[in-house]
């Protein structure tokens, strides 16, 4: 299941605790539309709501929320400071009996092993479900140190072998990123080009961090609210995340009506 399906999972299922007396998606999509508004001075109105119910609850089709402030909201009411804090530290509680399962910590549903002094630390970004053969035949503590075993095996013949395999395939190594112009994009950490300033590696950065190229495109309706800007030595950059410049270090701003009217929109394609 994706972050963001387990994120609207999560915010309807406090809904229902927080409003016990509205069961049905259209009651509690108004219950939450108002506690947005009222208490977070955020508005998401009740149809949206309800568009989210329907794509990732019922039976309709599953869509993509792409505004990050919408995620960080929602992660907000379920107690997450960000929508990032939310997919590294959201743990989904699974009902009594349904299932086994070995705990591991995971980050972006992929698997990540990495040494720690003389510890090994394996993170991985959900449950991991004990396989059937285990539980069948009663292994318990023994079947869970076999199924770790085989993470940790792996993990050595990687090192030794420097030739990385993961048990269905090959580990993706790409555990860092660099900025690119006008976006980040993945590179191993013993990337020794000197123009790449190597960082960590954050999904959500890579996914939603542009700088926008075609500021001429921006409009006060189609960008308040949904971009940021840096402004250095009179020049104004445009960005789809809130965040850092960076190639300044400077700290973004929210693009205001007057920002976006000087610099952008149809003037700015006019002067160049």
């Amino acid at each position: 299941m994706s972050k963001k399906k387990l994120l609207i999972h999560e915010v309807f299922d406090k809904a229902r605790e927080d409003f016990p007396n509205k069961n049905s998606k259209s009651g509690l999509s108004s219950e939450l539309s108002d506690l947005f508004e009222s208490e977070m001075n955020f508005i998401i109105h009740e149809k949206t709501f309800i568009r989210y119910y329907d794509a990732y609850i019922g039976t309709g089709k599953e869509m993509d929320i792409k505004d990050i402030v919408i995620l960080d909201k929602l992660s907000q009411y379920v107690g997450f400071k960000t929508f990032v804090d939310f997919s590294k530290n959201f743990i989904r509680k699974e009902e009594p009996g349904k299932s086994t399962t070995l705990k591991i910590d995971v980050d972006d549903e992929e698997l990540l092993s990495e040494k720690i002094g003389n510890h090994i630390r394996i993170t991985i970004n959900q449950h991991f479900k004990m396989p059937e053969f285990v539980k069948q035949n009663g292994l318990g503590i023994a079947g869970v140190l076999l199924v770790g075993s085989l993470f940790i095996g792996n993990y050595y013949y990687s090192s030794k072998n420097k030739s990385p395999l993961g048990i269905f395939g090959p580990i993706n190594e790409m555990n860092c990123m660099y900025w690119d112009k006008n976006e980040y994009k993945l590179a191993s950490c013993e990337d020794k080009d000197p123009t790449h300033n190597l960082m960590p590696k954050d999904t959500i950065q890579l996914r939603y961090f542009k700088r926008i190229t075609r500021k001429d495109t921006l409009t006060v309706d189609n960008a308040l609210g949904r971009t940021w800007y840096s402004k250095y030595s009179g020049n104004v950059e445009f960005f789809t995340m809130d965040g850092v410049d960076p190639d300044n270090g400077r700290e973004l701003r929210s693009s205001t009506p007057y920002i976006i009217d000087k610099y952008a929109g149809i003037s700015v394609a006019v002067e160049e």
